[in-house]
């Protein structure tokens, strides 16, 4: 899969709102009422990745839970990091 260009990245975070491309990843930070809520979320996020076999890089801080996507297999950001930025926020209700 190749990687997106700089101006492919941004056309797709117009459709993205909350994420950002940073450190050379879709990244977005969500906090949830309690820590325990952040945790069912990693789950349910999990479960989808482990089924597309695309696995988000997750950060737990309490009640703050960071996604970020990167292809390290193709070296920066593909369509499939833009496809499944849109799902964490479907299966979180973003």
């Amino acid at each position: 899969m190749a990687v997106l260009t700089n101006d492919q990245v941004d056309a797709a975070l117009v459709d993205l709102p909350n994420w950002e491309r940073a450190a050379g990843a879709l990244r977005r930070s969500v906090k949830f009422p309690a820590f325990l809520d952040g945790i069912d979320a990693v789950r349910r996020v999990a479960e989808f990745a482990e089924l597309k076999d695309h696995h988000p890089d997750i950060d737990i801080r309490w009640r703050t839970v960071t996604f970020a996507l990167v292809t390290h297999s193709a070296g920066g950001i593909t369509e499939k990091d833009v496809q499944m930025a849109g799902e964490i926020d479907r299966i979180l209700g973003l």
